[in-house]
């Protein structure tokens, strides 16, 4: 098993920024590949972002590409998403997402990730 925990979240003028983490334990997270995404109002989730093992490797969504990075602290047991140039469209629960599958083609969607925090608020204001 593996325990998430989000945190970062808030409000925030567009254009502003903000650095959501998420804190993994239960097991060894250099072994885990790490995902964000987020689910707006009414909206189904999606896809923010991903970061292999290895911390090297990362996928982002069209969306985001050259605002938000992905990146993992393996020491601290942490992954974290910042959040640059912030929209009002990035308004959204953001998840943290864990898996422990060697392989998967499809890390941009849901189905590889075993393990979900509960989320995490961010709300952008024009």
């Amino acid at each position: 098993q593996v325990q998430l925990v989000e945190s970062g979240g808030g409000l925030v003028q567009a254009g502003g920024s903000l650095r959501l983490s998420c804190a993994a334990s239960g097991r060894t997270f250099s072994s885990l590949v790490l995902g964000w995404f987020r689910q707006a109002p009414g909206k189904e989730r999606e896809f923010v972002a991903a970061t292999m093992r290895d911390g090297r490797r990362t996928y982002y969504a069209d969306s985001v590409k050259g605002r938000f990075t992905i990146s993992r602290d393996n020491a601290k047991n942490t992954v974290y998403l910042q959040m640059n140039s912030l929209k009002a469209e990035d308004t959204a629960v953001y998840h943290c997402a864990a898996s422990g599958r060697l392989y998967s083609s499809t890390w941009d969607q849901g189905a590889p990730y075993d393990y979900w925090g509960q989320g995490t608020q961010v709300t952008v204001s024009s």
